[in-house]
């Protein structure tokens, strides 16, 4: 196998018959209904939805006129049920909980020295080149492929070629990983503006190259990018045409509109590229609580941070203006939108051993989940897929027991106590990622490509097909 480069689904580019296509279907709505999760719990005279229709509905390929994608950075099968857990139960389910395909893909990159081998533990980046360009990379690398130099075009690059409304969304710098790897190709994650690019000399705009991660975003102008990082946008470009101006005076040369503000974003029309940077670096986190400990701590309730600089727009906010931006600009329009959004502090809190800021962001991460399913159940065209890019640290153990690494007990909306461990790096270090597969789940036009166990490169396939994009 060529882990670079995975071969294309068997299906694409074979004929589909009237009998096949039926055939297909069928075949799908059978897999569809075992692999979807219990919607609601039980009532309490013990009634279950029936999910059948529902799977009927989306045993559907066809085309979208849109794509939301929306990634939980680190959010593990463990992370989804911790946040489930504390907010609406064990019985309850979350917003994510109701799209009607789910199945899992694997998330392995592969090594830098020799691409030939998977590197079981993958990093958000090479994940994210994964999904977004249909490539295997190494840990690190940023859209492009394992010699460090060659650009391969994203879904949102390839979308915005075709000529859909495009948007990426993030509670992260937006030269992080995420957000970066549809919208730049650089050697290094790192290298986010001019003074950082030491590790990307084939980008440096010094050497003839696209420049950093910043500079590739004020060029590509997608309709709106949100999130932190002003910082990286203050660095002045070192040489080529922009030499002198900061990056972010480039982006306004170019007719982006800035904005800085939660207010300015609700007022914002869109009449233009949106650049909106809330933060110097990372947002700020939604909620506080206990930090865990050898010993574990009392059990004990999470708290909404009010610290939380009240400029700062909320995920499901920037998610509500980027569909409502996305969705007037390309009304008149035969092409639809591609948007991304991340909830990127669910797995930086995993790597602080911080449960309470964890599940706050997941928890915010679901409200824009519902945003996006709120818009679909008016524009059944719209294909939403609900995913991550890795498994992280945090797991629920016994009841107020200890671990080899650290715990913390807290009191869920329910009343009982949910013990979490953080144990695969000594405390205080960065918990570490884990190599497991994670879920993905869709519902609309190719929701049923999720179903089963994929990779994330076949993600890239399926946004794909949705939008006819080639």
């Amino acid at each position: 196998m060529k882990l670079t480069r995975p071969a294309p689904r068997r299906s694409e580019g074979r004929p589909v018959t009237r009998f096949r296509r039926r055939r297909l279907a069928v075949a799908g709505l059978i897999l569809a209904v075992t692999a979807i999760a219990v919607p609601t719990g039980a009532t309490a005279h013990g009634s279950h939805n029936d999910p059948t229709a529902d799977a009927r509905r989306n045993v559907v390929g066809g085309a979208a006129r849109n794509v939301i994608l929306l990634i939980g950075d680190g959010m593990g099968d463990s992370e989804i049920t911790i946040a489930r857990n504390y907010q609406v139960g064990a019985n309850g389910r979350l917003a994510m909980d109701s799209l009607p395909m789910t199945g899992a893909y694997t998330t392995y990159a592969v090594q830098k020295d020799d691409p030939t081998k998977p590197d079981y533990v993958t990093d958000s980046a090479a994940s994210g080149t994964g999904w977004s360009t249909g490539h295997k990379t190494y840990n690190g690398a940023v859209s492009v492929l394992p010699d460090g130099t060659t650009a391969v075009p994203t879904s949102l690059e390839l979308a915005k070629r075709a000529g859909y409304r495009t948007g990426d969304v993030t509670t992260a710098e937006i030269e992080d990983a995420t957000p970066a790897v549809q919208t730049a190709h650089v050697a290094e994650r790192s290298c986010y503006g001019p003074d950082d690019m030491a590790d990307c000399p084939a980008q440096d705009v010094r050497n003839g190259g696209p420049g950093s991660i910043a500079e590739q975003q004020a060029a590509l102008q997608p309709d709106l990018l949100l999130g932190g990082g002003s910082a990286a946008y203050q660095q002045v470009i070192k040489g080529g045409r922009y030499a002198g101006m900061t990056v972010r005076q480039k982006a306004e040369s170019l007719g982006t509109e800035v904005l800085t503000t939660a207010g300015e974003l609700k007022s914002a029309r869109g009449h233009r590229p949106i650049l909106g940077l809330f933060a110097p670096g990372n947002l700020d986190l939604e909620w506080t609580g206990p930090t865990p400990t050898e010993q574990g701590t009392q059990p004990a309730r999470c708290a909404i941070n009010t610290a939380r600089n009240s400029d700062q727009p909320h995920l499901a906010e920037m998610t509500t203006k980027a569909i409502s931006i996305l969705d007037a600009r390309s009304r008149h329009s035969r092409r639809g939108f591609f948007l991304q959004v991340e909830g990127a502090s669910i797995d930086k809190q995993d790597h602080a051993a911080n449960p309470c800021g964890q599940i706050g962001e997941t928890i915010a991460f679901d409200a824009a989940v519902r945003s996006a399913l709120d818009y679909q159940r008016t524009h059944r065209d719209t294909l939403v897929v609900v995913t991550a890019d890795h498994g992280h640290t945090s797991q629920i153990v016994e009841t107020g027991t200890t671990t080899a690494g650290v715990t913390a007990t807290l009191t869920t909306n329910e009343g009982a106590d949910l013990t979490i461990s953080y144990a695969t790096t000594e405390y205080p270090g960065s918990q570490q990622h884990t190599g497991t597969q994670v879920r993905i789940a869709a519902g609309g036009p190719q929701a049923a490509s999720v179903l089963g166990v994929t990779d994330q490169t076949d993600l890239f396939f399926t946004v794909r097909r949705a939008l006819s994009l080639h």
